[in-house]
């Protein structure tokens, strides 16, 4: 059934004509999905569309089952290269806003990452503690949900989800079709190895070593950068990426301090340094960290005179003082400069910083929300003198991890027969049999995320650094984006027809124009190609030209051929995008067929590449 919380959304917000109209059924699954033309149901939803997507928003859930399984999923971009990846967020108040906010900062990522995939994100709506029962149930029955998009969208975990809920999605949808797998898959689990944090940890000390140039700008005039072993750092989220980020920190410099780290049930400082071991300990035992650390070892009399101190408030965390802040909560909007907008901390009661690397999802396409993260960079970062690294620059270790998943491909072999797909137990003793190579494969693929993450986040930062020196109007978000936007157009330069071309209908020549008209509104497409009896393009005929036969009184067994444009603009497979759009602008069309040594293959059409590329980037660097 679906989610009650989730229904109620969208009841209030998506008119009846549009359940009427855009409710699939399949299999005992609901889906609505709705594209970049969809501007007035997309809003409803919260969901703004600009010139970077989203390509694809779908409400899904399942219509059958007894318990609630439903969500979001988003592609927004595929101009870096299909599939999108990016995880699966598990909570009771998950919006396809919030999805929206995600996928984008996962194109941004995926860009700056210079990997060849696009930006996604999906979204359950579930309660929390839930019984390992039902999580697992909801897990295999948005599996199902997702199993449509396989080919546009790759899963990995998020908040609410791990990698032992991946390996459930690989058990059902099979293991090409999840990431961050556990070893006995092959995979590279990123939470178990802490793959974003480790990024988060390289990107710091890069910084460490680029600052220096900073001093270059007014406000950081007198910057003091110190040296990794002297480093003092304040953690926001002792999770999955804070715990880690705690850990390797500790194990690459051990006298840099972690002085101060919270969560959600509050805040432990101590300015001679926490212990990063025994709270790392507690936090994979079980969880939150800071009461029961406070419960177990501060609040006895004895211990009253210790210099560490607790509070139950964990956004006060930010009130302290470190050189470096690393906020990775679940928590957007860190630091505000407006009460109104329920910042975890003002600007002007924040702690003193030099550095903010983010590794907490952070970015937003909302217009509102990107002004206010502007207006606070300004007054952060040029009139305070903190530096910002940008979330998707920095916390992109998790994504590179598991993209090697996609990169380094399964052998057949020790791909998952389809027989076999749905049943956990037969899927275990199949694994079990293969264990050795599978182990392999995911050394293999660990090994390659680390070198890729440790050479694309130095990269990142040393850009990030760059771009700040030499333009002093430009604020940390802003470079940050310029790199990600780099990436795509580099990437876009060299891509070609076939790369971003879709399927064409296509009719035989004596077919009747009865038929074509049908094919038209069957596959939503404007133009069809016309094949002669050898199979070669012969012509095309437009949704324009059917309109005017039929305004001009055609008899009902007209031919295509009739009323077919001969003439056809075409490209062949390996013309740039660039050719693309002059042809389509110089002849005034919308659409024109790709056609290799006479055979159609596929087309492309001005829409096309508008949701596939960034036209104006693109068009703007070739004049």
């Amino acid at each position: 059934m679906i989610p009650k919380q989730m229904e109620g959304f969208l009841r209030e917000r998506l008119p009846e004509r549009t359940w009427q109209n855009r409710l699939i059924r399949e299999d005992g699954l609901a889906f609505m999905e709705f594209g970049p033309l969809d501007v007035d149901r997309l809003a409803r939803l919260g969901i703004q569309v600009d010139s970077l997507g989203p390509r694809l928003v779908v409400c899904m859930w399942d219509v059958e089952s007894e318990i609630e399984i439903g969500g979001y999923l988003v592609v927004d971009n595929l101009a870096m290269g299909q599939p999108a990846m990016g995880g699966i967020r598990m909570l009771p108040d998950i919006t396809p806003a919030t999805v929206h906010n995600l996928a984008r900062g996962m194109t941004l990522k995926n860009a700056a990452a210079d990997l060849p995939y696009g930006g996604g994100k999906s979204g359950i709506v579930a309660e929390r503690n839930l019984s390992p029962e039902e999580h697992t149930q909801i897990v295999r029955g948005f599996a199902r949900l997702l199993h449509r998009y396989h080919p546009i969208y790759l899963p990995g975990p998020d908040v609410g989800t791990n990698d032992a809920d991946m390996k459930t999605i690989a058990i059902m949808n099979g293991l090409d079709n999840a990431l961050s797998k556990p070893i006995d898959m092959g995979g590279n689990r990123i939470d178990q190895l802490g793959a974003a944090a480790g990024g988060v940890i390289i990107a710091l000390e890069a910084l460490l070593e680029e600052m220096p140039r900073l001093t270059a700008l007014p406000q950081f005039t007198n910057l003091k950068v110190p040296s990794a072993d002297q480093l003092t750092t304040l953690i926001q989220g002792f999770g999955a990426v804070g715990a880690h980020a705690a850990r390797i920190l500790h194990e690459r410099f051990t006298q840099a301090l972690v002085i101060g780290i919270s969560d959600e049930t509050g805040y432990l400082y101590d300015q001679n340094g926490l212990p990063i071991d025994t709270l790392f300990y507690i936090w994979q035992a079980q969880g939150p960290v800071t009461r029961a650390y406070y419960s177990e070892n501060i609040s006895t009399e004895l211990s009253r005179r210790s210099p560490m101190k607790y509070s139950n408030t964990p956004d006060d965390l930010l009130r302290e003082s470190a050189f470096c802040l690393i906020p990775a909560a679940p928590i957007a909007n860190y630091i505000d400069l407006d009460p109104s907008s329920c910042p975890s901390m003002t600007v002007d009661r924040m702690g003193c910083w030099s550095l903010i690397v983010e590794g907490a999802n952070t970015y937003s396409p909302d217009p509102e929300r990107k002004i206010a993260r502007a207006r606070m960079e300004r007054e952060v970062y040029r009139e305070q003198g903190v530096l910002i690294a940008t979330d998707y620059l920095v916390n992109s270790g998790g994504v590179i991890f598991a993209a090697q998943e996609h990169l380094i491909k399964t052998p057949d072999h020790l791909r998952i027969p389809d027989d076999l797909l749905g049943d956990r137990e037969a899927v275990d003793r199949w694994l079990a049999d293969h264990i050795a190579d599978l182990e392999m494969l995911a050394e293999k693929r660990r090994l390659a995320g680390e070198a890729y993450r440790d050479e694309v986040i130095r990269r990142n930062m040393g850009e990030l650094i760059d771009i700040l020196v030499s333009d002093a109007d430009m604020i940390p978000c802003e470079a940050a984006e310029r790199i990600s936007i780099r990436r795509i157009a580099s990437r876009e330069s060299d891509r070609v027809a076939s790369d971003i071309m879709e399927p064409i209908p296509t009719a035989a020549i004596d077919s009747p124009l009865r038929h074509a008209a049908s094919m038209l509104i069957e596959t939503s497409s404007s133009i069809l190609a016309v094949v002669s009896k050898k199979g070669e393009l012969a012509g095309v005929v437009t949704e324009w030209d059917i309109t005017k036969a039929v305004a001009f009184g055609c008899e009902d067994d007209m031919s295509i051929s009739e009323i077919m444009n001969s003439n056809v603009i075409s490209v062949s497979p390996d013309e740039g995008i660039l050719e693309m759009v002059r042809k389509l602008e110089h002849h005034e069309i919308s659409a024109m067929p790709v056609v290799d040594d006479g055979v159609v293959v596929g087309m492309v059409s001005s829409d096309l590449l508008a949701r596939r590329s960034l036209l104006r980037l693109l068009q703007s660097q070739s004049t």
